[in-house]
């Protein structure tokens, strides 16, 4: 049994940073319910779709890894009668999840007060990208530009080259994480109120919080941090260094960890008293990171991971994606798993990375095919018959 069974989610994200939310959710064992629109679908659907190498049974590689475990019903919100149908959902639902721009949701009456007329206990969540309150609450946004508004690009690249956004898109994913977790916590605070709430997440918001302790060193002093490559603006060395076959990370973070870091890299020139305190060696770090280097390309990564792994240096190659997902570690923990296809086949993708003593890893069953689930969704949920189906279905209400 996973940790939310028995919860029920109404999803109708798009894109990544709500369908990675609600992907999660999923991934706990809430029954999600996609809610597409007829016709094509969400927009995600078609995204890569008919890419040889990254399409599996007709789907493209987002529309797979985001909507595992997910029902699909097709259901018109635009139409009076959809309306009625998606209402008649949410007295049986938990959870609203979107990520539509602000104002979407009032003009198709499914926003938080009609909903929890409804329902009272309805927990509905929208992740936009700048939230509904604020000066430029209807300004559109995707993850580039919150990663760039946030902070974050202007710490991130070389000294001497331009701001560089994170190669993960952490402003969509970010704004998917916050929105899963308020919805957890809306979730707990109805165990208790018995009343439902609106979770409202900023997917900038998300990026300032991530700033944490540095925003707090800026507020505290007013100095602007600038980028400073892939050092550290405390500890030395703490760095990427470059191996005969590759780069491997060092961090000593302390002094304990210099001294014996200095076992391994036995350079005459490291072992200086002034470096033998964090002072010393920040006011000449470009200096120990040169003769690091030096040495390190001497031989291979697996060759010095070997020796500072022995001396409990904390170091770590920098890996691919193929090293990095066929990692013995990554491997152990399941975060890699095998997501079954309607055709039979299956496709690897990332697994869960909360593990539960009560629950064993997650299964999956395949991402949904447009309106898949529609008529045993009304049937066995709202317990609609053939009939009033089938007249919806004429009326192009659902699909």
């Amino acid at each position: 049994m996973q940790p939310l069974n028995g919860i029920t989610v109404l999803d109708l994200t798009h894109m990544l940073s709500g369908p990675y939310g609600t992907m999660l959710l999923s991934d706990l064992g809430a029954r999600t319910i996609k809610v597409e629109p007829p016709g094509s679908g969400e927009g995600t659907r078609q995204l890569l779709a008919g890419d040889p190498h990254y399409s599996r049974d007709g789907m493209g590689a987002y529309f797979l890894t985001l909507n595992r475990g997910k029902e699909s019903v097709c259901i018109d919100l635009k139409a009076e009668a959809g309306r009625e149908v998606f209402y008649d959902l949410v007295r049986k639902a938990d959870i609203v999840f979107d990520n539509f721009s602000v104002g979407v949701t009032e003009r198709l009456g499914i926003d938080h007060a009609t909903l929890a007329a409804i329902n009272p206990r309805i927990i509905t969540c929208s992740v936009s990208g700048f939230g509904g309150t604020g000066p430029d609450t209807r300004r559109p946004a995707f993850d580039q530009v919150v990663q760039a508004m946030g902070g974050g690009m202007s710490i991130t690249g070389m000294p001497d080259g331009p701001p560089v956004r994170s190669g993960i898109p952490i402003g969509d994913l970010g704004g998917g994480i916050f929105g899963a977790m308020g919805v957890l916590a809306a979730l707990q605070a109805r165990s208790v109120t018995g009343k439902g709430q609106h979770v409202d997440v900023s997917m900038l918001d998300g990026q300032i919080s991530l700033l944490n302790y540095m925003a707090t060193m800026h507020l505290m002093s007013g100095i602007v941090p600038e980028r400073i490559g892939n050092s550290h603006f405390v500890h030395v060395p703490y760095n990427t260094f470059r191996t005969s076959d590759g780069f491997i990370i060092i961090a000593c973070i302390g002094d304990a960890f210099f001294e014996r870091f200095l076992t391994v890299i036995d350079r005459p020139e490291l072992k200086k008293p002034e470096y033998l305190k964090q002072p010393g060696r920040f006011a000449d770090a470009a200096r120990i990171d040169a003769i690091i280097n030096e040495e390190l390309s001497r031989n291979t990564s697996a060759y010095w991971l070997k020796r500072l792994g022995e001396a409990r240096i904390p170091c770590g190659p920098v890996n691919d994606f193929e090293q990095a997902l066929s990692d013995p570690q990554v491997v152990a923990r399941d975060m890699v798993v095998e997501v079954p296809l309607h055709g039979g086949d299956t496709v690897r993708m990332p697994g869960v990375p909360m593990k539960f003593s009560g629950s064993g890893t997650p299964g999956f069953t395949s991402p949904p095919r447009l309106g898949e689930h529609t008529a045993p969704v009304l049937t066995d949920l709202l317990g609609y018959d053939a009939d009033r189906i089938e007249a919806l279905r004429r009326e192009d209400v659902v699909a």
